[in-house]
């Protein structure tokens, strides 16, 4: 996994959003490419000291966002750029 970005512990932003948009960057700059699997939940969660439902919720943002998919024993990857929206 890319460098881990800091969740701001103090922002009024939820923690959901805050992690969505560090992931999302990471997907969009290539650091996690199309294809390629994110951190599974449990990773994600001592990663950033978040709890499960976070994470979950963090993971359905992107997903209805459509920067990624769920795949049968892979978990979650991400989609192919012609997926994505439209920036």
């Amino acid at each position: 996994m890319p460098d881990q970005d800091p969740i701001e512990r103090w922002s009024e932003e939820p923690y959901f959003l805050q992690l969505a948009r560090i992931l999302r960057r990471q997907i969009v700059n290539g650091e996690i490419e199309p294809g390629m699997p994110l951190p599974s939940e449990s990773h994600l969660q001592q990663e950033y000291g978040l709890s499960r439902w976070v994470i979950r919720r963090t993971l359905g943002i992107l997903a209805d966002e459509g920067y990624t998919r769920t795949v049968a024993k892979r978990g979650t990857v991400v989609r192919p750029r012609e997926d994505w929206p439209e920036s």
